[in-house]
């Protein structure tokens, strides 16, 4: 039986293109159940797939697994090429997937996600910053220790997938990245699965006017690149 993955937008579903983006690089069969955020379609119930009312969510027959980082999980005990082969290169990337799940609340509040944005922010709090930094750090190190291109060495993995959703945050917010953590989030820029899905969220017209306001909070925009509604 197929693996079925509910997503809501790719504009603003930063959760659900983790393992989106992963199944897709990793060519892990699994059907795609898309259900928006809309205004028109709020009362939508979510829990009626997810137990948490949020996505993503894993569906493989009668198993049902929830949290981007257990599906992760879940599907390394079928595909052995999610996680690094080198135990220490494993090591890191389970532990820096771990610290992305759980840390950079300010940098998740301030630069909310929307891949059809281009958003110049008032002013870089420091938190934002520091949450910034941190990645970079994070991703320099991965780079030369292991090797590169990617942060745990030459295979996309996991981790990789984890930070992907910054990659279309450093392209809507335009943080100061030095040139080795700029030239990775091209690189993940760059992937077919992350064209695959951007092109997608330009597409949509689906608009959810809690996420509109919470993008419209955070400073000047600059353009606007997604389709229009009919």
């Amino acid at each position: 039986m197929a693996l079925t993955l509910y997503i809501a937008n790719r504009n603003y579903s930063s959760w659900s293109l983790r393992p989106w983006l992963l199944m897709t690089e990793l060519g892990i069969p699994f059907e795609e159940r898309l259900v928006p955020f809309d205004d028109a379609t709020d009362s939508v119930p979510f829990t009626d797939f997810s137990p948490t009312g949020k996505v993503p969510c894993l569906h493989d027959g009668d198993t049902v697994v929830w949290e981007s980082l257990a599906i992760t999980e879940y599907l390394a005990e079928r595909h052995p090429a999610v996680w690094p082969a080198d135990a220490a290169a494993r090591a890191w990337a389970r532990s820096a997937c771990a610290e992305m799940h759980a840390g950079f609340f300010a940098l998740r509040d301030t630069c909310t996600m929307n891949c059809g944005l281009r958003i110049r922010l008032p002013e870089w709090p420091a938190a934002v910053r520091a949450d910034w930094q941190r990645a970079e750090s994070l991703w320099t190190e991965g780079l030369a220790r292991f090797g590169g291109p990617w942060l745990a060495g030459q295979a996309f993995t996991a981790v990789d997938a984890f930070f992907a959703p910054l990659a279309f945050r450093a392209q809507t917010y335009s943080p100061e990245l030095g040139p080795t953590a700029q030239a990775y989030v091209e690189r993940l820029l760059a992937l077919p699965g992350m064209q695959q899905w951007y092109g997608a969220a330009l597409a949509e017209t689906w608009r959810h006017e809690a996420h509109e306001a919470d993008a419209r909070s955070k400073g000047m925009w600059l353009s606007d690149l997604r389709a229009q509604r009919s």
